[in-house]
Formats: C-alpha cells, sequence, structure tokens
C-alpha cells in the first residue's frame, strides 16, 4: 500500500472514531439531562404529597421516526423519545448504545441523511407497510431524521398535527434571485486581471463572477458562466473541455491577428502552454512550459507567432512554428537572474520589458533573447505590474505602492505613491482619457491619473467572511471577518458607509433593535459594540477564549445572547440602547459548540442549534433549559437562522454530511426561506420548509462555502458573504 494510501486509510479511521466519541459525548450529555430532570420530578412529587405528578417527557406518545422522509416502525412500546430533541437513544441498555455506536460508523449513516426505502422491493414494502400502521401516530405531532448516525427530534405546532401530511409535496417559491452587486475584487492572489472595455465598463472578477462596472453610472453587469474561482482574465466561448484538469493560471489573445489565437497556462504541475484557435475550437500547439510557477504569458503585439512567459526564475521565448512550441531563453548575461520575473509588456517598437523581484525593469531586443536596457532599482521590491499606454508612456507598479512613468528612453517622469490603506498595486491598467486604474492586493480598485490622487471604485475584504448583520430598519448591512476589517455598506447605492479595523479576527455580529449599536464576535472570546453612525467603541467584553459564532440581541433590545465555541450561551442584560451591559449568567446544556440563535418574538425564549445537531430551548433571563415539548412546540420565532426545527428541516439535501448547511435566514414576511451551503450554493426555499427533500432554487457565484445569508429589513434584496473567496454579494428578489 502506498503511503499516501495509508494516509487516507487512517485519516478515515480517526474520522470514524471521532464521530463515536461525538456520538459518545452526546448519549453521555443526554443521560445526565435525563437524570438531572428525573430528580428534579421526585423532588417536585415529594413536595406535592401523593398527587399524580406526569413526567413531562410522557406528556407525548410515540410517533413514527422518520429517516430522511421514510417512516420507520416504532422501537418498543416502552421508550420515550428525547423532549429537546438532542438525540438520545431509544434504549438505554448497553446492547442498544453498542448497536448506535456501530451504525454510526457504517457507511449507510456516516455523513448521509439516511434512508431506509433506498429502492430496493422489501424496503419499499417496509414503507408502504409503516404508513399504513402509523398514520395516526404521525398526528401525534413530530418526525424525526437522521444526521451522521444522530437521530434529530423535530416537534410539530399542535395546530398542524391533525393536517400534516409526510407525503405532502413541497413547493418551489414564486419568487426568484437575481444578482444585484457584487462587493469586492480579487488582487490579492490573482495578476492581470482589470481591464476597460470599448464599452467603458471596467472588467475584474471576483469569486466565479466577472464584472463589468460601469463606474459613471453606477452600474454592474455579470457573467456568471463559471463554476470555480475565476483566477485569470481577458477581453475577446467556452473550450478546452476535457482538456484542462486544473485551473488555468495565464491567458492572453493574439495582438496582430485581430485576437484569433489565444495562449494558455494552466495551473498543473508542468504549468503546459498551450496555443488555440479559439473560434474553431482547434488547438495548435502545447509544450511543457516550466515546473515552477508561471506568472504572465503575452503574445507579442507584432508576430502572432511569439509567445513570452515568465515566472520563477525563468523568461521563456516561444515561436510557433509548423504546429510546435520552439523555446528561446532569457539570457541575463551580467545581469543578476531575478528569483521572480513577475511580469511582461512590450513597447511600441516590439522590445519586450519584464519586472522581477529585484525591483528592476529589463528591456529585451525584439526578436531576441537578450538585454538591451537596465533600469536599476527601478522599484524598492518587487514590480507587480507593467502597462504600456497608448500615448507611448510605460507605467510600473510595484510592493513599495508606487506608480512610476517612464518615457520612451525609459527616463523616470511621475510618481505616486498610493496610500498604505490600499496595499501593494498588483495589476495597472489604461482607463478613459488620462485616467489609470490600478488592482492592488488589498482587494481595491483605484481610479485616478498619474499626475493626481486615486480613488477606490471597488473594495472588499481580503480574508475569509463570516459576520453578516443587517440593520434593523435601513438598507444597510455589515461585514466582518478574518482580516480584522468591520465594514457598514449601504445595500441602495452600494457604497461603503465607514470600515473599522480590529485587533481580533472577527466571526459574527448582530444589530441591537434600535441600530444604534453593532455587536461583533471574535475568535478569541472577546467582543464589543460599536456605535452604528460613529464607528466609535461602545464597549469591550471577554466571555471564554474561543470562538463567538453567533450574535444576537432581543426583539425588545433587553438581552444579548452569546452562542459561543465551548458549548455555552452567554446572556447579558442590555440598558440604555445597547450601550450598558451586565452578565446575567451563562446557558449550559450543550454538548458541542454553539452553530446558530434564535429568540421568540417575546424575547422569553431562546432555541439552539449545536454542532452534534442538539435542539434545546431556553429561558434567557434565568439561563434554565426548557424540557417541556407542551411549552416549546407552538412558541413563535423571531426569526430563524437555525439549521434544524420542524420549520426547516427540509432544506436538508440528500448525502448532506449535517455540516454541508452554514447559514438560514426566514425572509421578514415569512414566506421565503434562504441557505448558504458548502458548494457555493445560494439556494431559495417557500417557507414553512418542513416537507424531506423540498425543492429549491440555486444560484451560483460564490466561489467557496457561503458562509452567510440573510434578507434586508424589507425583503427587497438578499445579502450573501462568502468564506475563501472574500466576496460579498447582494440580490434582488423577483
Amino acid at each position: 500500500m502506498e503511503v499516501t494510501d495509508r494516509i487516507a486509510s487512517l485519516e478515515q479511521r480517526v474520522q470514524m472514531q471521532e464521530d463515536e466519541i461525538q456520538l459518545l459525548k452526546s448519549a453521555l450529555a443526554d443521560v445526565v439531562r435525563r437524570l438531572n430532570l428525573s430528580e428534579e420530578q421526585q423532588a417536585m412529587g415529594s413536595r406535592r404529597g401523593p398527587t399524580k405528578a406526569r413526567p413531562m417527557i410522557a406528556t407525548l406518545p410515540l410517533r413514527p421516526t422518520v429517516n430522511n422522509g421514510t417512516i420507520l416502525p416504532k422501537k418498543g412500546s416502552g421508550t420515550l423519545p428525547s423532549p429537546s430533541g438532542s438525540g438520545s437513544r431509544k434504549d438505554t441498555s448497553a446492547q442498544a448504545n453498542k448497536s448506535t455506536v456501530r451504525r454510526a460508523n457504517s457507511n449507510e449513516h456516516v455523513g448521509t441523511l439516511t434512508r431506509k426505502d433506498s429502492g430496493d422491493s422489501k424496503g419499499n414494502r417496509t414503507r408502504a407497510g409503516s404508513t399504513g400502521r402509523h398514520n395516526e401516530e404521525l398526528k401525534e405531532g413530530y418526525v424525526k431524521m437522521y444526521l451522521k448516525g444522530r437521530p434529530i427530534t423535530m416537534y410539530m405546532p399542535k395546530d398542524q398535527v391533525d393536517s400534516y401530511c409526510l407525503e405532502a409535496r413541497a413547493e418551489l417559491p414564486c419568487t426568484k434571485l437575481k444578482l444585484d452587486w457584487v462587493y469586492g475584487y480579487r488582487g490579492r492572489d490573482c495578476r492581470s486581471n482589470l481591464y476597460l472595455l470599448p464599452t467603458g465598463e471596467t472588467v475584474y472578477f471576483i469569486a466565479s463572477v466577472v464584472v463589468l462596472f460601469n463606474v459613471d453610472e453606477q452600474l454592474q453587469r455579470h457573467y456568471t458562466g463559471h463554476t470555480d474561482d475565476i483566477k485569470c482574465l481577458n477581453t475577446l466561448h467556452v473550450l478546452g473541455a476535457g482538456f484542462f484538469d486544473r485551473a488555468l493560471v495565464c491567458l492572453s489573445f493574439s495582438k496582430s491577428n485581430g485576437g484569433n489565437t489565444l495562449c494558455v497556462v494552466d495551473d498543473s504541475n508542468d504549468h503546459v502552454l498551450s496555443v488555440w484557435d479559439w473560434q474553431r475550437e482547434d488547438r495548435l500547439a502545447e509544450v511543457k512550459c516550466s515546473n515552477e510557477s508561471v506568472f504572465a504569458a503575452d503574445f507579442h503585439p507584432t508576430d502572432s507567432n511569439i509567445v513570452v512567459t515568465c515566472g520563477k526564475s525563468h523568461l521563456y521565448f516561444w515561436n510557433l512554428e509548423k504546429g510546435m512550441l520552439v523555446k528561446k531563453q532569457g539570457l541575463f548575461e551580467k545581469q543578476e537572474k531575478p528569483k521572480f520575473v513577475l511580469c511582461v509588456t512590450f513597447a511600441e517598437n516590439g522590445d519586450a520589458i519584464t519586472g522581477d523581484s529585484s525591483g528592476n525593469i529589463l528591456v529585451w531586443g525584439k526578436g531576441t533573447n537578450r538585454i538591451s536596457h537596465v533600469i536599476q532599482g527601478a522599484h524598492e521590491g518587487s514590480i507587480f505590474a507593467l502597462c504600456m499606454l497608448r500615448n507611448g508612456t510605460l507605467v510600473s507598479g510595484g510592493k513599495d505602492r508606487r506608480l512610476i512613468s517612464w518615457d520612451g528612453s525609459y527616463q523616470q517622469i511621475q510618481m505616486v505613491e498610493v496610500p498604505e490603506l490600499f496595499g501593494p498595486i498588483r495589476t495597472i491598467a489604461e482607463g478613459r482619457g488620462e485616467t489609470v486604474l490600478i488592482g492592488t492586493t488589498k482587494n481595491f480598485v483605484l481610479q485616478g491619473s498619474l499626475d493626481g490622487e486615486f480613488m477606490p471604485i471597488t473594495q472588499g475584504h481580503t480574508d475569509e467572511l463570516w459576520g453578516l448583520a443587517v440593520h434593523p430598519w435601513k438598507s444597510q448591512f455589515l461585514t466582518c471577518g478574518y482580516d480584522r476589517q468591520v465594514s457598514l455598506w449601504d445595500s441602495s447605492n452600494h457604497q461603503l458607509i465607514w470600515t473599522k479595523s480590529m485587533e481580533d479576527a472577527a466571526q459574527s455580529a448582530g444589530f441591537h433593535p434600535t441600530g444604534a449599536v453593532v455587536a461583533i464576535g471574535t475568535q478569541i472570546g472577546r467582543w464589543l459594540v460599536l456605535d452604528t453612525d460613529s464607528k466609535d467603541l461602545v464597549t469591550v467584553h471577554t466571555d471564554g477564549n474561543e470562538q463567538l459564532s453567533v450574535m444576537r440581541y432581543g426583539p425588545d433590545g433587553n438581552f444579548l445572547a452569546i452562542g459561543s465555541h465551548d458549548n455555552y450561551i452567554y446572556i447579558y442584560a442590555v440598558a440604555e440602547n445597547g450601550r450598558k451591559y451586565s452578565r446575567v449568567g451563562k446557558c449550559s446544556g450543550h454538548s458541542s459548540f454553539i452553530t446558530h440563535l434564535d429568540w421568540s418574538v417575546d424575547s422569553q425564549y431562546l432555541v439552539s442549534n449545536s454542532g452534534d445537531y442538539e435542539i434545546l430551548y431556553w429561558i434567557p433571563s434565568v439561563c434554565k433549559q426548557v424540557v417541556s415539548v407542551e411549552t416549546t412546540r407552538d412558541i413563535e420565532w423571531a426569526s430563524y437562522t437555525c439549521t434544524l426545527g420542524f420549520q426547516v428541516f427540509g432544506l436538508w439535501p440528500d448525502g448532506s454530511d449535517g455540516t454541508d448547511i452554514n447559514a438560514v435566514c426566514r425572509s421578514n414576511d415569512k414566506s421565503l426561506l434562504v441557505t448558504g451551503d458548502d458548494f457555493g450554493k445560494v439556494h431559495l426555499f417557500s417557507y414553512p420548509c418542513s416537507q424531506f427533500r423540498a425543492p429549491s432554487h440555486v444560484y451560483g457565484g460564490h466561489s467557496s462555502h457561503v458562509t452567510n445569508v440573510t434578507f434586508l429589513y424589507d425583503d427587497s434584496y438578499l445579502v450573501s458573504t462568502g468564506g475563501k473567496d472574500m466576496s460579498v454579494m447582494q440580490w434582488r428578489i423577483v
């Protein structure tokens, strides 16, 4: 067995053992809860004397168990379901526990929403028989599904017990989503991805969306045909299907023949260079380019048979001859060879011009592979971008944040330094008239002139995003993430209102109902409150030392609930419109980290989900768990962001491992439900979503996991945030 196979096998075993440990921890926590409940009931009974005290968990008889849409026969008649939906076992015997653990480690249950009736005739007969036997029991009031071997019990409201039908089909929502605006730009790790179109639109990309932005009219158009991260861009058809197994890192159209040919470098180990007649979808030639990274590839402006590539420790001149690409290596001779050749462009006379990691600009004579001129130390540090303007002026930009223009004899004309806030210059493009466009490593697109200042026309985050909150009565939303930036946006004019730097990476956010302040949770247990108008710091607190996944104010504004990765929910009393906080206590009962929280409309109750798929209910004012199903089943929730519950269980797809869905949000008019998943998709469901495998409208755009989704206060727009793609997308409800 190869080392990689052995490692994979060990990883699989470790994962299975982790699942088993988690299952055992959950079972133990459930046993402890049952013991505590039993002790409380005994104490209550002893105080009341001989009066019959019916245990709360016995108020509902057993119902049929639903396994991802299948009604299963009930087990022993003497067993009781867990009132909290925490996944308690059907039998407390040792054999039952062993059976449960084995099931959780079997291929059928780990990583899936289990299905007992997977098409075989026996399963179908069982399902039909079970349906007949248990229709009456289903009306008693709950359904159950499994995630990763864990049973999840979900109780329906009383008024639905008689009318609910498991076999009913959910309907698609009448409304749909349309991508309205994309906030952000990918400049941190991509090059040559900023252009001006003849239409006057600036074109760039982020995530899997190409953005065409009319700056003057403040309008965006979007191309969403890609299915994953866009890594490079050129402006002139889908080709190469089945040929490219990896990402494409460089693209360039030929200039001398009207753009009929396209050169491409992929991200394979050999970084294969291929040349295409793209209109005929015909590959003209291909060759292994380099084992090292390739940063740029471009056609010579006067000869479509010459391609120049550069990258780590190399500069190659390729000549297309009789279906073959013949290489000539650039000779540095007396010039010290740089570690990286980072960019290439061409002079009007056909000379090639390169910028490198040593801060030098080298000129290579037309038709040769030798240096004809050197601008030594043109920049302090790496030169990331070169651009030849229409008037023959060369513009260079680099790590030193300087934009320098050079005349035809390579003498410096002007120098502009970009503020540190915007970051080093990644790419340069010529704009309209005298304007120049700049893309930076901090994901800004700047517009300005060589003799003036540069202003941002697009900006975004520079690291993974998780925090998202909407203003309770304005068209504003707030984002925060691992880049330690908190940003408040205006959704109506698509502008950044303010941004604030933090000391710690941010994980979550929530507005006070008045909108006066917003609470930010970090990854290290610290949380702070900011004034919404001035972004001034109001207060700072610390609870534990793990990430705070949820910050949620009660609808009346008198309490703040904080869900932590340390398994606790911290409760604070709030006064003075969100400016004064005093800790009430912490809700203890979950056996895994808190993932989602929601308040009741009267601010009297909380519901929470955890990493091991528990659903627990609380009275936050006293930090006590509510175990009575009769109390919790009819609570009206002010919001619905929990991924587990009777009103939303239909959003879980077949084959889910329980972690695929990161975020859920119900619209304010309670007609729609939206989810963001690990596959970069936004799903729009009808609400309530209480039928298994409910249909949805599916939307792409994000190229990594969608970390959060939420509706604006008036349901006019939806906002979604991306993880690794660092994007914020605004969708119109149509």
